[in-house]
């Protein structure tokens, strides 16, 4: 994938001192903490991970090539590799999240949304029309075969991170090109580098405290019960959009 040719080449390599595949969430750490949703094949027919027991031993580049692999155990490591060597500018962040700009830019619009995340249910009385598309539907999810039809009529749409694990990434920005997009979750790699393939802001993660992090998501966190990270978000700045504070 060219978007994944983009950020990989765009890091610097550095020792992996940690991988933690967890039930819900993967973390690498290397240069910083990088987290990823974790992502398994469907039972029981799971296959093995490359190089199981020594993959501390790679270098983060190394790890961040799984990022291409078709097993999504894989992926998921190698996405948290990815953001592991990510040195977060805070500088060029705002402190406006992603609901609030997927409300202020959706109001009155149609909006699209690739993942069911909790507060989905409070867009639908300020967009003119909300989809909400999902790979497993419930309630008024749209299963994921509705994008081709749905995202060429969203002016914004909301794309999780994990997109980049199920490979699904550049098939849903292609759909989206007429759109203002918002990459969003803590598998975003919060990379200028996705402003070049048509992502106009992304929202995710910093780990303020990787050790509180990894003890959370080592005894099963939701992603709301993890302590020891923080929001962030990063605009395009060819957009004039800055936190109405």
């Amino acid at each position: 994938m060219k978007i994944l040719d983009g950020l990989i080449s765009s890091l610097s390599d550095s020792v992996v001192q940690e991988v933690h595949a967890c039930v819900f969430w993967t973390a690498v750490v290397s240069r910083n903490c990088g987290l990823a949703s974790t992502f398994h094949e469907p039972h029981p027919y799971h296959r093995a991970v490359r190089d199981v027991g020594s993959l501390r031993y790679k270098s983060a580049l190394e790890l961040a090539e799984y990022a291409r692999s078709d097993n999504v155990l894989e992926a998921s490591i190698g996405m948290a590799a990815i953001n592991s060597l990510i040195d977060i500018d805070e500088a060029n962040c705002v402190e406006e999240n992603a609901f609030d700009i997927l409300a202020r830019k959706g109001k009155g619009k149609n909006i699209a949304i690739i993942g069911h995340f909790p507060w989905v249910s409070k867009l639908r009385n300020i967009a003119k029309k909300l989809w909400v598309i999902e790979q497993n539907p419930q309630g008024e999810d749209l299963p994921a075969e509705a994008v081709e039809e749905i995202l060429p009529q969203a002016d914004v749409v909301g794309i999780t991170g994990t997109a980049f694990i199920n490979h699904t990434v550049e098939k849903l920005l292609g759909l989206s090109k007429k759109s203002f997009v918002v990459m969003i979750g803590p598998t975003t790699p919060i990379s200028p580098v996705l402003f070049d393939y048509g992502v106009d802001v992304v929202a995710g993660v910093k780990m303020t405290e990787p050790e509180e992090v990894i003890t959370c998501i080592k005894e099963g966190a939701i992603f709301s019960q993890i302590k020891g990270l923080k929001l962030v978000t990063m605009i395009n700045p060819e957009h004039e959009i800055r936190n109405p504070k």
